[in-house]
């Protein structure tokens, strides 16, 4: 039997809503991979030359580029951030939904309004990075992974870049969203290599272009 392709998914926000589209393409996970008690980080399917990985969004990213997975599904925001040319994101699944905004209390001013050189709070350093500097203006990025709205709050830095879906969480922070940076969503990602030399990738590829692709997908 040929070695098992390795598929990646997220923790966290995208994976209730991938789980049905998985499913519709072929790629169901065995009973345990739903029990919320279960800390493994690898599951058998359905398919017996296919294994899910559960790890870090960010993570799914790098083991598809790195070829330690095959595929994967994540957001385009880390797409984004990361930039691997080993990445391919041929599938626009239509789920995970949300936007990449700056925000800021309401008494910092716009970011163009005169400024130069701005510190900002984010995951995601070098989406924010180029995107001030189409700006004109250089960004100061401090890397933080959660907690993002408190930032502004403890002075680590008057605005924040952060992944946004109704706002209420900024609300409740007393933050409020000044610019979309980028619309997210889910995207199947596959490295390219594994795409040219083995052919199930291709066909996992087709299958869940297919069901994006179908009335019901989203």
């Amino acid at each position: 039997m040929a070695t098992p392709l390795t598929f990646a998914i997220p923790k966290g926000r995208i994976l209730e809503e991938a789980l049905p589209v998985m499913e519709r393409a072929g790629v169901v996970p065995e009973e345990a991979f739903h029990d919320k008690g279960n800390r493994s980080l690898t599951f058998a399917t359905t398919r017996e030359d296919l294994r899910l990985i559960r790890v870090r969004a960010f993570d799914v990213a790098t083991f598809v580029a790195h070829g330690a997975a095959q595929v994967g599904i994540v957001g385009s925001d880390v797409i984004e951030e990361f930039d691997y040319s080993d990445l391919y994101a041929p599938v626009d699944l239509a789920i995970g939904h949300c936007r990449l905004s700056l925000a800021a209390p309401a008494d910092v001013p716009e970011a163009g309004a005169g400024a130069s050189h701005m510190r900002v709070a984010t995951k995601y350093p070098n989406v924010t990075r180029r995107w001030f500097e189409r700006q004109g203006i250089q960004a100061e990025c401090v890397k933080l992974n959660g907690a993002m709205e408190i930032a502004p709050a403890l002075g680590l830095a008057r605005r924040i870049v952060d992944l946004v879906s109704s706002g209420r969480t900024l609300a409740e922070n007393g933050l409020e969203e000044r610019d979309v940076i980028m619309q997210v969503s889910a995207r199947l990602i596959v490295n390219r290599a594994a795409l040219k030399t083995d052919p199930r990738v291709g066909e996992l590829v087709e299958r869940f272009r297919t069901v994006a692709a179908a009335p019901d997908a989203s």
